[in-house]
């Protein structure tokens, strides 16, 4: 067997497992999931009417700010599901399962590869479950093309791997599950300080350029320009910019974390 089909092997092996935990122990995800769904019903039944005014455009209403919310929805939802995934790889490295992986004659790698890639499937699964919800109250992307679509999942789907291998990053370096829990609230913080729920120029002069540059603000905007036809400008770039370094830095960061980490 060459060492690519044993790391193939091994990695599908501790998909499975991280799978079969996720599928046992829902509450947890169940729990990052509702917060992206009730900031959604709160910010569009409750504040829908007053948050719309800061759009800019004197004649928008509940519809436009739906339309300008669930994108930036989605990307924090991505930023709480990646919690999981700091609070699993805690939970493993002291439980001793880890210690008794290292024992075996598994590629190393493949321990981290399966959280990794179970945590972008749930990332997806939860995003289509927001997205679900957006429709459902009267989001729409008519204008958008199939490649548009593409475009915009492929997005999705690199902000969750970058922020997966980040989070992957923090719960080798917690000493505990809720050490990682806390550790990983910069994730759902973020999108908070992002163009997620007002447009940045709607902001304090001195706190737009922090909303601006932070990874959230460009994916959310380049995410409105793919589904809803608004100007990208250079957020495209930025987006994946960010994307590519944080995987590069949570890879490495986990990378070492892992093979120093005694236990």
């Amino acid at each position: 067997m060459t060492p690519m089909t044993l790391a193939v092997r091994d990695s599908s092996t501790m998909l499975r497992r991280n799978l079969l935990h996720a599928r046992r122990y829902p509450s947890l995800t169940l729990n990052l999931l509702l917060t992206p769904v009730m900031m959604l019903l709160l910010f569009v039944y409750i504040f829908g009417d007053v948050m719309s005014a800061g759009l800019g455009n004197g004649a928008a209403d509940r519809s436009d700010y739906i339309a300008y919310l669930v994108p930036g929805i989605l990307l924090m939802t991505i930023g709480g599901t990646t919690i999981g995934s700091a609070v699993s790889v805690a939970t493993d490295m002291n439980e001793g399962i880890i210690a008794r992986f290292r024992t075996m004659r598994i590629h190393r790698g493949s321990i981290l590869i399966g959280h990794v890639v179970g945590s972008v499937l749930q990332c997806v699964l939860s995003v289509l479950v927001v997205g679900a919800v957006g429709l459902a109250i009267g989001f729409r992307s008519v204008d958008a093309t199939a490649v548009e679509w593409v475009a915009a999942l492929g997005l999705l789907v690199l902000f969750s791997l970058a922020f997966t291998w980040i989070a992957v990053g923090m719960g080798l370096i917690s000493p505990n599950a809720e050490a990682a829990s806390n550790n990983a609230l910069p994730l759902i913080f973020l999108p908070l300080v992002s163009s997620t729920f007002v447009p940045v120029d709607a902001m304090p002069g001195w706190f737009q350029p922090i909303a601006e540059y932070q990874p959230f603000t460009p994916a959310i905007e380049t995410l409105r320009g793919l589904l809803l036809g608004t100007e990208i400008g250079h957020n495209g770039w930025l987006a994946i910019g960010w994307c590519l370094a944080l995987t590069v830095l949570g890879y490495f960061w986990s990378k070492a974390s892992f093979n120093r980490d005694p236990k």
